[in-house]
């Protein structure tokens, strides 16, 4: 793969000063102008030639890598809510595939394929591909295949197929993020071949994996599921599974006393299972109480350090709950695919299938860990404290019928851009201005490449935003079409800078951490309050778009903001959101819905209903 490029620090102040222009008014911005200038000029230019001369000298890896896991290793916030997303999985289209207990053993063994399939190097390489009739074929495949890899990249390349970085691949399985004073580790044990199993806080293993590597039987994988169901003891009084959710120093300490009273050895087995399968015991009502359950639940049932939870409901509703800090949703992503597919496609039992005659009691091991009264304290007060954050959580979503991808592409506009157009005009709508917002690109077409930050609030979509909200009456609808056209062109060319690693956010975060491990003065630029500001994410935003993919969602990054997650399909549209006491998400989705009501009348050419 191509290395992450460091952007050219003059193209960082001008895309810097682009974004800062629709936050400001003109006193303040002529101010971060200066302090841009005398960046420019000064200490950033130092600290730019520094970070290049360093990146020459780590080729193995990309400029930001190093400075974004510390980034999320450092964080001293509960991974849940301030970082750990979740995507829930369509339904099986064979409805009898369902059954909880069908659904968790298609996809364990679904999971553990994909496992093995990735560390016997069979698993094909990712690739984005932006003419997949040329590129995504069997002879392409087979043509690239002959090429020596040094040159690979470029072969895909002639035909727009862009091969991403899958580095973060291994980290999937057998990882947990372990607490620790002041920074977390990654921890991997990839030769353990046990699955970790939570139901009614209670901790199981059962090895899903042979001596030699092979997958368990499927049936046999079934009976120890069926096993663990039919287990009616109650709850435990005190669940070691709220101290994940607890702040990360506190945690870390608690985690101490927890290895020298003697549990060490089966918080080992939690770390190096293979992954964390939960299963819940109720059935899920709707789409608002999926996406509280598969974001956060009661706490009982989750370990929030482990890479991922793969959830089930009762009701067969599967999600999978990942750790952010090894990686990002590329890898997830991809994983959660094939896992869906294969579960879908290639079921390893069928509803009808008998559980193999194996003695569960033996193969399943119940965990249990020894609490002494401190530690009891802690697990008290943590799960007091997770419930009373989970309290202040709304969210809330909607589905928009009207059309989606098919109907805007006609119109030559980007999906995306009327998704983020949207999101720009409810805020204005409901409070009046335009505020700092978030939308992640990945960078894996690069290696080692983690994401970078598309900036949709512009000038042009505050002017298109005021023309809608404030004058519709005043604009005919060739007008604001017109406004939505420029809209769409400027955000696609912050789109492509990003994904090409030619943002600004990734560089100034990369100078900044730099001139702090120097212990150099922070530079004024980082002191303006502008800097502060734009970093404050009011609107935080994601998309993810896959055929398995049913929602998916993550809380607000700061107290006064929404989390977005959103998805422009081929008809519809949706959108989830989520917002602390102080901001609306359900009036914010009825601005959103509002705002695309109107967009897509100005599109048919009718005028806007104030």
């Amino acid at each position: 793969l191509l290395r992450l490029p460091i952007p050219k620090l003059e193209d960082t102040i001008r895309r810097y000063l682009s974004a800062q222009k629709p936050l400001l008014d003109d006193g303040q911005f002529r101010k971060t102008e200066q302090f841009c200038k005398s960046f420019e000029n000064g200490s950033g230019k130092e600290l730019h030639a520094e970070l290049v001369a360093q990146d020459k000298k780590n080729k193995h890896t990309s400029y930001i890598s190093g400075p974004w896991f510390d980034m999320y290793l450092t964080a001293r916030d509960s991974v849940v809510l301030n970082f750990n997303p979740f995507m829930a999985f369509k339904p099986d289209p064979k409805s009898e595939y369902n059954d909880q207990l069908t659904r968790a053993t298609n996809m364990t063994v679904s999971a553990v394929r994909f496992l093995k399939t990735l560390r016997a190097g069979l698993l094909e390489p990712e690739v984005f591909h932006l003419n997949p009739a040329k590129s995504d074929t069997d002879t392409f495949k087979r043509l690239i295949r002959l090429v020596p890899p040094f040159l690979s990249w470029y072969g895909a390349y002639m035909v727009s197929a862009y091969p991403l970085d899958m580095s973060q691949y291994f980290r999937l399985f057998n990882s947990t993020r372990v607490p620790k004073l002041g920074r977390d580790e990654l921890f991997t044990d990839d030769k353990a071949r046990h699955l970790l199993v939570l139901r009614k806080g209670h901790f199981y293993v059962f090895d899903v994996l042979d001596k030699d590597g092979n997958i368990v039987s499927a049936s046999e994988i079934k009976a120890n599921l069926k096993y663990i169901l039919s287990d009616d003891r109650p709850a435990p009084q005190f669940p070691l599974t709220h101290l994940t959710s607890e702040n990360r120093d506190v945690w870390a300490e608690l985690r101490q006393k927890l290895v020298s009273d003697g549990n060490a050895e089966a918080l080992r087995k939690v770390d190096s299972a293979v992954f964390c399968l939960c299963l819940d015991d109720f059935p899920i009502k709707d789409l608002v109480h999926l996406s509280h359950n598969m974001l956060h639940g009661d706490g009982t049932n989750r370990w929030f350090d482990k890479s991922f939870n793969l959830i089930i409901a009762q009701d067969g509703t599967a999600a999978v709950h990942f750790e952010h800090a090894w990686g990002d949703g590329v890898a997830v992503l991809r994983f959660f695919n094939e896992v869906f597919k294969d579960s879908t496609q290639n079921p390893a039992i069928m509803p009808q299938s008998h559980p193999v005659a194996t003695d569960s009691s033996v193969a399943v091991q119940k965990l249990s860990f020894k609490l002494s009264d401190a530690l009891k304290t802690g697990i008290a007060t943590a799960k007091r404290k997770f419930d009373e954050t989970m309290k202040t959580l709304t969210i809330d979503c909607i589905q928009f019928q009207r059309g989606g991808k098919e109907f805007l592409k006609k119109q030559k506009l980007s999906p995306d851009a009327v998704a983020q157009l949207a999101f720009q005009m409810a805020f204005l709508r409901q409070y009046g201005k335009t505020v700092a917002t978030y939308e992640s690109c990945s960078t894996a077409a690069f290696k080692h490449g983690r994401t970078e930050t598309i900036r949709p609030a512009s000038i042009f979509t505050m002017r298109c935003s005021e023309a809608f909200v404030r004058e519709s009456s005043k604009h005919s609808a060739g007008e604001l079409q017109q406004l939505m056209a420029e809209c769409s062109k400027y955000h696609g060319q912050l789109t492509k800078e990003a994904a090409m690693g030619q943002g600004f956010d990734r560089h100034l975060f990369a100078l900044r951490y730099l001139a702090a491990a120097k212990g150099i003065p922070l530079p004024e630029l980082y002191l303006d309050p502008a800097y502060g500001k734009i970093n404050h994410n009011i609107l935080s935003t994601s998309t993810l778009s896959s055929p398995a993919v049913n929602l998916g969602g993550f809380a607000p990054v700061v107290p006064d903001g929404f989390g977005i997650g959103y998805a422009v399909h081929d008809n519809w549209i949706g959108c989830n959101v989520s917002s602390y006491p102080g901001r609306n998400a359900h009036e914010f989705l009825r601005c959103v819905e509002k705002a695309l009501d109107d967009m897509f009348d100005a599109l048919e050419g009718k005028s806007i209903k104030t």
